[in-house]
């Protein structure tokens, strides 16, 4: 192997896979990371996912291809995708219609860490800024970063040994991941990953020393990498930087600096986008070169959505008007801007194909569905009378369903009636949900325009209670009908609501993630 870019090593020949394990050196099957590539001092450093970045560019099960490459001074840098090998086919050859599967890019590394339960090193931190930075300041995959703190021992080791702290856990932050299967939490020390289902603990990263708070954690699906934003009293990173961790090495391999503080990441397997408070930058993934930056209204809360379907990159902001957002289709290379609402977006979503948008104000009354290709309302749903905070809202797989939850402490679970086989039109040919639930129309549609709008609004198929006083993300599970709400109290629940009936849903399964004694 010359390490040329583009070049492929096809895995069906012993010649080129000892080539190849010889430039890579030891370590295990997924634990390869950095690794002499030819002459001249370059490194590889690999990216395990699967799916890869662009499956359907180069993507086979007997292949070793080497994405791209970054020259920096006298180093090369190879961003590699390493499919699984041939034992492990069966278990991956259909992820998405298994509820309980766990990715083996991810699972052999896992199991490894929980037999062992050893510590891992991180290195120094880096060299100090030297206050030339720009808004979008700085990348750097040629050295290994670190975290950087006020305090140095924040850099010390990340502890994988649950009872190492008995201290209380503060929750910082938590997110699902881009299917849903999983879910990531920041805390005042580390953070933490969870499956959905069946529901456990994957992993902890508890830092040492006396910082250690992530206040964001973006996952890659079930891969290595995440995104980390420092948080908390006591940040383990700067908050205006965006570090790229990398869980097989169990340390930062590169960082995104900018002059404010970042208020979200979301990640594609080929975009890394960071939302500052007025401006988001849009990264190619590879090589961490900018692509496109986009200003904004103010921003305090990050919102931005992407889509996560191969070839389709869709991303949604907040426009530069109060109510207003701006839909980017980065492959017909269009921008359209919707005026949603009167008063201040509160919260958005996109449908995983980018082909629907859902959006409430900060009036929290009303949802509506947008097409995203022409900017039409499509439906619009309510979730009540009185104001409330939209804290998230997700739609379920095929679009068929819309799921809200709000400081009311109710999550509510509407049926739409959009065309997912063509974007373009408004009803859906598949059947709608039972009209006599209360999930179409309210009995009073007929005098629709004869009162006000309140009278024929659509309300909520289904609804499930919560304990007031906490803030709750939802989403639809992966078992049918099921929804799984997350709190920033740690609590995990599992419902399932009836499609036909409606009414309130049915608690199937209930954690405390942040005290998992406390379960029922």
């Amino acid at each position: 192997m010359t390490g040329k870019v583009g070049s492929i090593l096809e895995g069906g020949h012993r010649r080129q896979r000892q080539e190849f394990s010889s430039i890579l050196g030891g370590g295990g099957r997924y634990r390869f990371s950095k690794a002499e590539a030819g002459g001249g001092g370059r490194r590889a450093i690999i990216v395990n996912s699967y799916p890869p970045f662009s499956p359907n560019s180069f993507y086979s099960p007997s292949t070793f291809f080497i994405l791209s490459s970054r020259p920096s001074n006298s180093i090369q840098t190879f961003f590699l995708v390493i499919p699984p090998v041939s034992p492990l086919m069966a278990a991956i050859s259909s992820p998405t219609s298994n509820p309980s599967f766990i990715s083996p890019m991810l699972q052999p590394y896992l199991e490894q860490q929980q037999q062992q339960q050893h510590h891992h090193h991180v290195q120094p931190d880096p060299p100090p800024d030297d206050g030339s930075s720009h808004d979008a300041v700085s990348e750097d995959f040629s050295r290994d970063p670190a975290p950087t703190s006020d305090n140095d021992s924040v850099s010390s080791n990340p502890n994988t040994n649950p009872s190492s702290n008995p201290s209380p856990i503060k929750l910082l932050h938590v997110s699902f991941n881009q299917d849903y299967g999983c879910f990531a939490t920041g805390t005042d020390r580390g953070f933490r990953i969870y499956n959905c289902d069946p529901f456990r603990e994957i992993f902890r990263r508890d830092f040492d020393g006396n910082g250690g708070g992530v206040g964001a954690v973006e996952m890659l699906f079930r891969c290595n990498i995440l995104a980390l934003v420092g948080g908390g009293d006591a940040p383990q990173y700067p908050l205006n930087k965006v570090m790229i961790w990398d869980d097989h090495q169990s340390r930062c391999i590169g960082e995104l600096s900018f002059r404010s503080e970042v208020r979200g990441v979301r990640l594609r397997r080929d975009r890394i986008i960071v939302v500052l408070e007025q401006k988001i930058f849009v990264y190619n993934f590879a090589d961490l070169k900018l692509l496109h930056q986009i200003e904004t209204i103010m921003n305090p809360k990050g919102l931005c959505a992407v889509s996560q379907v191969t070839g389709s990159f869709v991303l949604v902001c907040p426009g530069l008007q109060k109510g207003q957002v701006r839909v980017e289709h980065y492959a017909s290379k269009r921008t359209k801007f919707i005026m949603a609402h009167d008063s201040r977006i509160a919260c958005f979503t996109l449908s995983q194909d980018g082909n629907f948008l859902a959006t409430a104000s900060s009036k929290g009354t009303l949802v509506r569905i947008y097409n995203t290709h022409d900017g039409s309302l499509l439906q619009e749903v309510r979730r009540g009378a009185d104001r409330a905070e939209i804290y998230s809202l997700a739609f379920s797989p095929t679009a068929q369903w819309l799921a809200v939850s709000s400081d009311k402490g109710t999550v509510h679970v509407f049926g739409l009636k959009v065309n997912t086989g063509n974007p373009g039109s408004e009803r859906s040919n598949s059947p709608e949900p039972n009209p006599s639930v209360g999930t179409s129309s309210s009995s009073l549609s007929f005098i629709k325009g004869v009162l006000p709008k309140y009278f024929s609004s659509e309300w909520s198929v289904a609804q499930f209670r919560l304990p007031e006083g906490s803030q709750y993300i939802v989403a639809f599970g992966h078992q049918k009908n099921t929804v799984v709400i997350l709190g920033l109290d740690g609590s995990f629940y599992r419902c399932k609501f009836d499609h036909a009936t409606g009414g309130e849903m049915i608690q199937l399964e209930y954690h405390n993630f942040l005290n998992p004694e406390e379960a029922f």
